[in-house]
């Protein structure tokens, strides 16, 4: 059974990106990149972005959205979008360990056709007047609850 996963929707700055997968890399989860992205996500320019990292993070690029969509219903997995559109806050929710957690771009999000495909949308409540978290601040917090309520599969060696 694949594990937990997160989705980065077209990422805009690569310095978040890496950041995702040096949290994926430590945690044991996977990274779908949906591309295309707003920086050259050539290995080398990943490796640059996410150090030493990215070389052990479990990546997998995908050409764009229709792509990732037809792998995402192939293999059956649910999606859990984050929006600051979204009325349900991250902690109440069930997260299952095969979830793939999807983020947008940080310029935009992402556009209501991917919105319709989500199976679950949550949000991270903020102060009143802000508009939203760093993405990669996003992806820790929200990964981390899910991780908490799946038992940290990929590190029951501990």
């Amino acid at each position: 059974m694949p594990g937990l996963s997160i989705a980065l929707y077209q990422p805009d700055i690569a310095g978040n990106t890496g950041t995702i997968l040096r949290l994926a890399a430590c945690l044991g989860i996977s990274v779908e990149i949906i591309e295309p992205a707003g920086f050259d996500t050539s290995d080398r320019n990943l490796r640059r972005a996410g150090l030493d990292y990215a070389q052990t993070a479990q990546l997998t690029r995908h050409v764009d959205w229709a792509h990732f969509e037809a792998w995402r219903v192939e293999t059956g997995r649910r999606l859990v979008l984050a929006s600051t559109g979204a009325a349900a806050p991250y902690t109440s929710i069930e997260y299952r360990s095969d979830d793939i957690l999807l983020f947008g771009r940080e310029s935009a999000g992402v556009p209501e056709h991917v919105h319709e495909k989500a199976d679950l949308r949550v949000i991270i409540p903020m102060v009143a007047g802000q508009r939203s978290i760093n993405v990669a601040m996003s992806a820790a917090m929200i990964s981390g609850e899910a991780l908490r309520q799946t038992g940290f599969p990929a590190l029951a060696h501990l």
